[in-house]
């Protein structure tokens, strides 16, 4: 386990910010001899720095290669299983899953499929809470699409939540990508959201913990 490149400057911002408070607090009760307070305002801001730290933790995983499976591009929980009317890119329907990240999953996100990246868009918008319907189109949000070999297209959205307010994309148009290679980062909490052909066989329901890269989400259809 390592810690990705995306917290090393919020780990040594907030490392710095609490050891400040803690000679703060030490500065005002040091004439009061409270040794107590002291300890547990201490262990109080370690413990939250190492939860800021083990937030950006780096999990080594086996990359599997499947051009029939679509995997997971995240760790979460299946929030959406539906077929909906793609608009912005497609223009056709699609089997849509989307899997929610609470703040204690790993953020990174790793490619569904492999292929070239054919579209991509980053869309400023609102911070909704990330389960709610309307974040998938209102909320802050990049757009990617991923042509296959076999000419099939999968769009997945990596979708801001009302504390995620930073998503990164690592990826770009004309880009040959390997399924399970890692493509992103969704910083604090926030949603994915993949679109494939909607004959794809559902190998998840709502409410199934998924992990990323390592979970199948659908099969995808042979024509």
């Amino acid at each position: 386990m390592k810690i990705n490149k995306e917290g090393y400057k919020i780990i040594a911002v907030s490392g710095l910010v609490c050891l400040l408070l803690w000679c703060l607090v030490w500065y005002l009760l040091k004439q009061h001899h409270t040794m107590t307070t002291m300890v547990i305002s201490g262990v109080v801001l370690i413990s939250l720095w190492f939860f800021i730290v083990a937030f950006f933790r780096e999990p080594r995983r086996v990359k599997i290669h499947d051009s029939e499976l679509v995997f997971s591009p995240c760790d979460g929980r299946v929030v959406v299983t539906e077929v909906v009317y793609e608009d912005e890119y497609v223009k056709e329907e699609m089997m849509q899953i989307s899997i929610f990240m609470s703040i204690t999953n790993i953020h990174m996100n790793w490619l569904p499929v492999g292929g070239e990246v054919e579209y991509y868009k980053y869309h400023p918008g609102r911070f909704l809470i990330a389960w709610h319907p309307k974040s998938s189109t209102e909320n802050e949000r990049t757009t990617t699409v991923v042509r296959m070999d076999n000419g099939k297209r999968v769009l997945f959205r990596q979708v801001a939540g009302m504390i995620a307010r930073r998503i990164v994309s690592y990826v770009k148009v004309g880009d040959k990508v390997n399924q399970n290679d890692v493509f992103g980062f969704i910083k604090f909490g926030s949603r994915i959201d993949v679109l494939v052909p909607k004959e794809s066989e559902l190998l998840v329901e709502i409410g199934d913990k998924v992990v990323g890269s390592q979970t199948p989400l659908l099969r995808l259809p042979k024509k």
